[in-house]
């Protein structure tokens, strides 16, 4: 007898065709896995796990499967599946969302740095520089709480609220010897002693903020009465940006007075 073909209407996952046992390669596993003493629970788990196309083979199986949710009844595999995709898809659209979020926060910090950078570039001395940063930040940052600490002799400077003169440096303030050693922003909540410093009668009303290292020339301090408008878990590159941008038109008029 020839053996069936194609055109005769043979399937693989026919169990009797022409009188002759038609067994699949996924039924003969099976098959010899009965053979095995004490075939558990977890045995089925693995095999099934080496096989993920089993259920292709059974697809009534798989439609009669039932997955325990965490909550409420059973459902079918299926069923299952659908919601974990619709889960993972939600998830998805959350980090796009994410990210997209980012991006544009981003954006808006580029073009205030690249604001702030434009403002020095046309400052033609130390104090419009000066009033430039103030300037630019008060109004980025839609705060009144930006505070300059010079470093060296500027007699040429006027006294203002929102700027010191350190003739002596860094050294004459301890407070601060840790934060400016380490060459990176400080953002969150600022030590009493610092905030002070910095803020003086204002300093109770400063819930958070930024300090930044103006290379060897100084500091810059932003506060906010928003506890979280800054926080250790927020990035600092722009920070970083702002503040090599300050310390470099600062150095444009070293020693000029």
């Amino acid at each position: 007898m020839n053996a069936p073909s194609a055109a005769s209407g043979y399937h693989a996952h026919d169990t009797v065709r022409m009188g002759i046992p038609i067994i699949s390669a996924a039924e003969s596993d099976m098959a010899d896995m009965t053979l095995k003493d004490g075939l558990q629970a977890m045995d089925i788990a693995d095999y099934l796990r080496r096989n993920p196309a089993f259920l292709k083979d059974f697809p009534d199986l798989a439609m009669r499967l039932e997955v325990p949710r965490e909550h409420g009844p059973a459902a079918s595999l299926a069923s299952y599946q659908l919601d974990v995709l619709r889960g993972k898809n939600r998830a998805l659209e959350r980090r796009l969302a994410d990210l997209i979020g980012i991006a544009s926060t981003n954006e808006q910090l580029v073009i205030q740095v690249h604001s702030l950078t434009m403002g020095l570039l046309r400052a033609d001395n130390l104090l419009d520089s000066l009033r430039s940063v103030v300037a630019g930040i008060t109004e980025d940052f839609e705060t009144e709480l930006v505070r300059l600490v010079l470093f060296g002799a500027h007699p040429e400077l006027p006294e203002t609220p929102w700027l010191r003169i350190e003739s002596d440096g860094i050294d004459a303030l301890p407070a601060f010897a840790e934060f400016y050693e380490r060459k990176e922003p400080m953002i969150g909540r600022l030590a009493s002693e610092k905030l002070v410093y910095l803020f003086g009668e204002q300093a109770d009303s400063v819930q958070s903020a930024a300090l930044m290292r103006m290379g060897r020339y100084g500091m810059l301090a932003v506060g906010s009465h928003d506890p979280n408008r800054f926080h250790p878990g927020m990035g600092s590159m722009f920070l970083k940006l702002i503040g090599e941008s300050v310390s470099g038109a600062v150095e444009r008029y070293a020693g000029q007075g």
